[in-house]
């Protein structure tokens, strides 16, 4: 596919701003499309306005015009959707961003457009919402007036070695010709392998499959976490015990609970894809389950350190540390924080709340005031900012480490009982 091509970018998010970042560095002309003004005016002034590192270090050498309108797609001959598809409270996927897209899109483009869906949707989507969508709109009939693929998008915010530009990619398409554009596209852009197949299903299940992997793994390690809190066993140091066979295992890690737009909400796309067409996945569902007990779970274990130095919960006044759902990134979504904040807020628990990326959102302007003067802090997510916990000053006396980020002789000196997430002896 010739460098000479313009390729538009819908959605300028975490998967949208660097895979546009990157096509114009490839040689693109490049244009993102995002409803968002302020962060359409960032992107213009050469600011990162997502609090990404790729993005921090890629947007001054390769700029692209972005924008809220959609005129740039009739002279685009590649348009990449990468808008959010979240579930909603019943755990349903919610559609109305990519519908939305892709109804702008129809009325805009042209004959040969190639249409690449990133966003994350369960097998189905494509044939049966974005197709009828693009015909119906458009008047264009797929595979003779345009093609379209779907790309699952592959990103892991704040991951130093692992970026858009290197992760390997797979493509399904609805037709040969249109999976031919779309590996060509890829293999342009990217420093890494592109695997065809063999349709638009396949292509959607791959992404739901790795996530799904992923949630079942970790409800496996929280489940583990909470039967050696009773057994006495350090699950820590039984998980590093068993990575170190050089075969067979992957070693996943227990948590106050599992946060991010993938994780938490791709299974549920299977779920009910899967209910509709008459199966149940139980053992997704039960993975669910488990990881979303893990808040109270940490309340549990909070309570009970509580009591051991004479404090109740109800009361108490608790440091809760970290918004985002990973340490060192900007992004909170579907994050557990949230969940374990508004549990202690019912149980009247005066809540004071500290993210050096969420300043906006804290209840508190640093991490000095936010764990001065409370009863106990929680520890919702390892920032490299909170590196120093055991040195710094509090009236604390109990810390409940929701990531496992410390040991208990860390606070040996000090008069705090420390506790961690599945950890059995302390």
């Amino acid at each position: 596919m010739s460098k000479n091509n313009n390729v538009s970018v819908i959605g300028l998010g975490y998967v949208g701003l660097p895979l546009a970042l990157l096509a114009a560095e490839k040689g693109y002309s490049v244009t993102g499309i995002d409803t968002n003004k302020q962060r359409v005016s960032a992107i213009n002034a050469g600011k990162d306005p997502i609090g990404d590192s790729y993005v921090a270090n890629k947007i001054k050498e390769n700029p692209f015009t972005a924008t809220t309108n959609y005129e740039s797609i009739a002279g685009s001959k590649v348009v990449l959707i990468c808008v959010p598809t979240p579930v909603k409270d019943v755990y349903k996927p919610d559609l109305s961003y990519l519908k939305s897209a892709v109804e702008s899109v129809a009325e805009k483009m042209t004959k040969d457009t190639l249409i690449v869906v990133e966003s994350t949707i369960n097998p189905g989507v494509c044939d049966e919402v974005v197709v009828p969508l693009l015909e119906s709109k458009s008047d264009l009939k797929i595979n003779k007036d345009f093609f379209l693929s779907h790309c699952p998008e592959r990103i892991n915010p704040g991951d130093p070695k692992w970026s858009v530009d290197n992760i390997p990619r797979v493509v399904g398409a609805s037709s040969h010709d249109g999976l031919m554009k779309a590996v060509d596209f890829y293999e342009s852009i990217i420093e890494a392998p592109v695997k065809p197949m063999s349709s638009l299903k396949e292509a959607e299940a791959v992404k739901i499959v790795e996530n799904s992997f992923r949630d079942i793994n970790i409800a496996f390690v929280n489940e583990l976490a909470m039967s050696f809190t009773k057994l006495g066993i350090d699950v820590k140091n039984v998980i590093d015990g068993a990575a170190t066979k050089p075969f067979a295992f992957m070693p996943h890690y227990p948590s106050i609970g599992v946060g991010g737009h993938c994780i938490p909400v791709d299974p549920y796309y299977l779920i009910e894809y899967a209910r509709g067409h008459g199966f149940d996945h139980e053992f997704l569902s039960l993975a669910r389950s488990i990881n979303s007990k893990m808040p109270d779970f940490t309340i549990d274990r909070l309570t009970e350190a509580l009591s051991e130095v004479g404090l109740s919960l109800k009361g108490a006044k608790i440091a809760v540390l970290g918004l985002s759902y990973k340490a060192n990134v900007a992004d909170d979504r579907e994050s557990p924080s949230y969940k374990l904040i508004k549990i202690l807020g019912s149980k009247d628990v005066k809540v004071a709340t500290y993210d050096p990326y969420f300043p906006e959102s804290s209840t508190t302007p640093n991490l000095q005031e936010a764990i001065k003067d409370v009863d106990a802090i929680v520890l919702a997510t390892n920032h490299d900012q909170f590196k120093n916990l055991p040195n710094e000053k509090t009236n604390a006396k109990v810390f409940i480490d929701g990531k496992n980020a410390f040991e208990k002789e860390d606070f040996s000196k000090r008069d705090i009982v420390y506790r961690g997430i599945g950890r059995g002896y302390l």
